[in-house]
């Protein structure tokens, strides 16, 4: 894994430009430790940090093919699962490998297919290619978008890079915000719109696209996206597909030249993954599997249960950990580090986030860095098969918004009347719900209750999940640790987009086809357990803390994010003594605390980025 950066031009001498590139890139350091490389011959310029994790000798990028008078270069953030099938295709085919690493496979893969190599890919990636043939640069970005690609197209330049912190190092691209994205930082949060950069220069190229940038301009196109259609097999068929499939993928997403955890919360998608992990393990003689768990100092005394939340996890990950026989680390934080820890997380991001879940996954990665560079982790799993308590509820089903903004009026009430007018929260979000709803495949003679679990599976798979994805790559590549996701394997995506609903919940229970398919791989309690979700403090000290913050800011003058709140409500707000842990003052997946953190990180981004609103 790595951070990579660039920018074409069609004029002028870019080698004026070196200490630019050279800037540019080392703004990406903490996604590359082991090593840095900068690229330039008109009209292009690439820049890239290195995390070794295959072929560490030997795949230092950018990487250059000469091929008689063709040249061609690449700078690549990723992983190809199956870089070993197209490197044995590529052989057949005449070519000859001088590396290990896959960054050549991909590189050769273009040269033999062009851009219809994507089609052939296994794996999560972004990554630009120089082509002298075809006078061109390809980008593309992995078909669910776990790794980041970001542009800006000004003035004929094109600037791309892993995070908009590499892009608003370039002198075109200002950290300028508009009506639109105050609207995405307030009321679409904590899930972005697809495409959004937030930043008025900037984009994001959406997952399952690719971008073509010549003389000609720019062109994107969408190379891979969800297709619905009639699913064949009946539960058990299912469950075995499920299970294979799955097997494979965490197999693939196991090879590494370096050591590989995983995350273990005791719950169903993690414990899945962890056991297969084990199993693996054990077959190939690889050793202990190390697993790695987070909590909080005292959570266990203010612990309450909540529909989303209903159980603390540490028994579960004792239970599971034993059951494996892995070499268990227990990662706890205490409150000064999670809120000191908010500043840094808004830094990774080039944005607020999700607050307290942002900044415990910052700590979390950073101390599992010290043992490992590889982690598994069971993210997606959720929103692919209908985990969450908005799929079962029915006023979340019909209420005609996302299901994590089912309180806009309390979220547009946050704001200044000035900005309210200015940007219209409660338009923008209608807009962009209607937007997402109608890019849906339907399902001919699918109507009723399935026409309406496959529209909230698209806003998961298609909103939510790259929120999450998101944070978990800019928390984890923050420290330079590469996670894996094995549930967002494009062909485990393609075949559950397809499974009823019926079939989804077998056994009467969220996820129930999976629990299934995992019948043998757990024990049953597990098996069974009631859904967790990452783990949050509940420590009053932390609502304490983060309230004495957001207050401090309100009573400076000179903040930026004064003008754009009301700062009365959120006087009121503060001194309410309903402002508890499990208070949703801003819809379903932000509390009291996280409220006033997520505040807390607007200031500071606005701060230190010297964001202009205009």
């Amino acid at each position: 894994m790595c951070g990579i950066t660039g920018f074409i031009q069609w004029s002028g001498d870019l080698t004026q430009d070196s200490q630019l590139l050279v800037k540019m890139t080392e703004s990406l350091a903490h996604r590359g430790p082991d090593g840095s490389g900068t690229w330039i011959s008109n009209p292009c310029a690439f820049g890239h940090r290195r995390l070794s994790v295959i072929d560490p000798e030997n795949g230092a990028q950018p990487m250059i093919i000469h091929q008689e008078e063709e040249v061609y270069a690449i700078v690549y953030n990723g992983e190809l699962y199956n870089a070993a099938e197209l490197k044995d295709e590529l052989v057949r085919r005449g070519h000859r490998f001088n590396t290990k690493c896959d960054t050549e496979v991909l590189l050769v893969s273009y040269i033999e297919w062009g851009p219809e190599c994507l089609e052939r890919l296994n794996g999560i990636f972004a990554f630009a290619i120089w082509d002298s043939v075809r006078e061109q640069v390809f980008l593309a970005r992995d078909r669910v978008g776990v790794k980041p690609l970001f542009y800006s197209y000004i003035d004929g330049t094109l600037v791309f890079g892993s995070e908009p912190k590499a892009l608003l190092q370039h002198p075109k691209v200002e950290p300028v915000v508009g009506a639109e994205g105050l609207a995405e930082v307030f009321i679409i949060g904590p899930a972005r719109t697809p495409g959004h950069g937030v930043y008025k220069d900037i984009s994001e190229l959406r997952p399952g696209m690719a971008m073509i940038f010549n003389r000609e301009g720019l062109r994107k196109y969408t190379y891979w996206k969800l297709e619905s259609k009639p699913h064949e097999d009946d539960a058990d068929q299912t469950a075995s597909f499920l299970r294979e499939l799955l097997r494979d993928t965490v197999e693939r997403q196991l090879v590494s030249d370096v050591p590989v955890c995983s995350l273990l919360s005791g719950g169903l998608d993690s414990s899945a993954l962890s056991s297969l992990a084990v199993d693996y393990y054990k077959r190939t003689g690889q050793g202990q599997v190390h697993t790695y768990s987070v909590d909080y100092v005292d959570n266990n005394k203010h612990f309450k249960s909540h529909s989303f939340q209903p159980g603390a996890d540490a028994p579960w990950i004792k239970r599971m950990h034993e059951e494996l026989g892995t070499y268990h680390h227990w990662i706890e934080f205490d409150t000064p580090e999670l809120v000191e820890a908010l500043d840094v997380s808004t830094q990774k991001r080039d944005l607020p986030g999700m607050a307290d879940v942002d900044a415990s996954l910052l700590l979390f990665c950073r101390e599992i860095k010290k043992g490992a560079t590889v982690a598994i982790s069971g993210e997606a799993a959720d929103e692919i098969f209908g985990g969450y308590p908005w799929f079962h509820r029915e006023e979340m089903l019909n209420s005609g918004t996302f299901p994590w903004s089912v309180a806009p009026d309390m979220r547009a009430g946050l704001l200044s009347a000035e900005i309210r007018d200015w940007i219209k929260p409660l338009e923008y979000l209608g807009d962009r719900y209607s937007d997402a709803v109608a890019e849906v495949p339907k399902l001919d003679g699918e109507t009723g209750q399935q026409a309406k679990m496959r529209i909230m599976s698209y806003l998961n798979i298609t909103r939510f999940m790259p929120t999450l994805l998101d944070r978990k790559d800019r928390m984890s590549m923050g420290v330079g640790l590469e996670v894996r996701v094995p549930y967002t394997d494009h062909r485990l995506i393609d075949y559950v987009w397809n499974i009823p609903w019926s079939i989804k919940t077998t056994g009467d229970r969220e996820k129930g086809i999976l629990r299934k398919a995992l019948e043998g791989v757990l024990p049953d309690d597990v098996l069974y357990r009631k859904k967790s979700p990452y783990p949050k403090t509940h420590n009053p000290n932390y609502l304490a803390a983060v309230k004495a913050q957001v207050l401090s800011i309100l009573d400076d003058p000179s903040s930026p994010l004064l003008p754009l709140i009301d700062t009365a409500r959120i006087r009121e707000m503060a001194s309410s003594p309903d402002a508890s842990s499990n208070l949703p003052w801003f819809g379903q997946l932000m509390s009291g605390p996280q409220l006033f953190a997520y505040l807390a990180q607007v200031h500071f981004w606005l701060k230190e980025y010297n964001v202009s609103i205009r």
